[in-house]
């Protein structure tokens, strides 16, 4: 899988939920949200890879994971969503929405519809969410 492919499950992944969100599955809407914003992630750390070069094994190794902070600060955009949220107060709340989310909701059915929704809006939010960021840096 390279960049171009998980920029395009990224948007497959946040479709889906939308799809899931509208017919009453938050379950599966919560979980494709967090899921698009991992995608995005990951492909802003395969940017970093250049070809020809033998990448970092500590960096490849510590991206075979699902919680979206760590992610963050591997694609190096920790500092920079700071100083982004600093001056964009819905960004900071919508990153304090998302950051929580992890796989292991994929097991759980008990998923409100407002927990899902509000999940949907701060990775999809088109002015300051979440994943409109993200793909500002990929």
């Amino acid at each position: 899988m390279n960049k171009n492919d998980l920029e395009a499950l990224s948007d497959t992944r946040l479709n889906e939920a939308k799809c899931l969100l509208d017919h009453g599955f938050f379950h599966g809407a919560y979980y494709l949200c967090g899921y698009a914003v991992e995608c995005a992630l990951k492909a802003c750390i395969a940017k970093s890879f250049l070809q020809h070069e033998f990448p970092n094994k500590k960096v490849v190794n510590d991206s075979y994971t699902h919680d979206l902070s760590q992610l963050l600060k591997i694609a190096n955009l920790h500092q920079i969503l700071i100083a982004d949220a600093k001056n964009d107060v819905s960004l900071e709340i919508n990153w304090s929405v998302v950051k929580d989310w992890s796989e292991q909701f994929r097991y759980d059915n008990n998923i409100s519809k407002a927990m899902a929704e509000q999940l949907f809006d701060a990775v999809g939010d088109q002015n300051s969410g979440v994943l409109k960021w993200v793909k500002a840096h990929w």
